[in-house]
């Protein structure tokens, strides 16, 4: 019999090694630094992904899909024959749903968990593909550009020419995150993903403060691991879980039960204000180059030793598991 407890450990293992091997150090700089940095910064989380979505949905709906490749093949949950069957079918939509990235396909689908190292890039099939490229699919033609997009992807300079074909390149160095590849009939779980898994989108306009306060209550335990929780409410990482914290004046390590009221709500109001203005600035600085990620705006996460912007105080750090955690002591309660 097949030893699952094993198997389960020894992918874990290999993880964790590959993550490693993938980060390690240029000549006279700390591994564990670096390491440490790549956890901390590298995850995708809903202000990314939107900005993604937004994006590649105006620049590919309505477009055919003319091949798929998988130069990195353990990345993809799907058999190569599922993938070659892509070829010929429309995207109608694509769209951010928690820490995924959905492609809607006539009449198929892909789901794309990017985990801590994927990446997206936008490019012309003449540009040079990176290093570490897991997934690349190339879009023909369209007759025109879909009706529904976000504003500020109107008249983008960045926008491929309708008439132009252009890829998507997923890239993930240590092939953590998977690209699922759900053909129409096929029964094939995303691990995650399910409705009953995910709570509503942190951003979500239907997370109305009753309806915040109503969830809250089913979820003790610490503050950080309570906005992680995508059960609770679905997108928010290591980053912008500091980021909304620090917004809210809590700290990270506050329980959930020691809240007042008041406190409750002020989470609220943090947790759509943050991702909000989040948003706005990567929409800003993040085009064209899609699988940039750009933190150095926060007010807080990974910046332990600097400066307070809100009182000045000293910003203090802690890695537990190797994940940063970012608070101010001075005006966090």
């Amino acid at each position: 019999m097949v030893d699952w407890a094993a198997v389960r450990s020894l992918r874990a293992w290999l993880a964790w090694t590959c993550l490693q091997l993938c980060c390690l150090p240029e000549p006279g700089e700390s591994s564990t630094r670096l390491l440490a940095a790549t956890i901390g910064r590298a995850v995708p989380e809903l202000p990314d992904l939107t900005v993604v979505a937004e994006a590649f949905h105006a620049a590919l709906a309505g477009r055919p899909i003319v091949a798929a490749t998988a130069p990195g093949p353990l990345a993809v949950r799907g058999t190569p024959a599922e993938l070659a069957a892509l070829v010929g079918r429309h995207v109608t939509a694509i769209a951010q749903r928690g820490k995924f990235l959905a492609i809607d396909l006539d009449p198929d689908r892909i789901v794309v968990n990017p985990m801590l190292t994927g990446r997206f890039q936008l490019a012309r099939p003449e540009e040079k593909l990176p290093t570490k490229t897991a997934v690349v699919i190339s879009f023909g033609p369209r007759s025109g550009a879909p009706k529904r997009t976000a504003p500020w992807t109107r008249r983008a300079g960045w926008l491929p020419a309708d008439d132009a074909t252009v890829e998507v390149r997923y890239r993930d160095p240590t092939q953590m995150g998977k690209v699922y590849l759900l053909p129409a009939g096929v029964e094939r779980s995303v691990p995650g993903f399910a409705d009953d898994e995910l709570g509503p989108d942190a951003d979500d306009p239907g997370l109305t403060l009753d309806i915040w306060r109503q969830r809250i209550r089913r979820h003790p335990g610490e503050l950080k691991n309570l906005l992680k929780n995508q059960g609770f409410v679905a997108g928010i990482g290591n980053a912008y879980s500091d980021e909304v914290l620090h917004a809210a004046r809590l700290l990270p390590f506050r329980k959930r039960s020691d809240l007042a009221p008041e406190e409750v709500d002020a989470l609220h109001a943090a947790t759509r204000s943050t991702l909000v203005s989040a948003i706005d600035v990567l929409r800003r600085r993040v085009p064209p180059t899609f699988e940039k990620q750009v933190r150095d705006f926060l007010a807080v996460h990974d910046k332990g030793g600097t400066a307070c912007p809100r009182c000045g105080t000293r910003i203090s750090e802690v890695k537990p598991g190797g994940f940063v955690t970012s608070f101010c002591r001075g005006c966090q309660r």
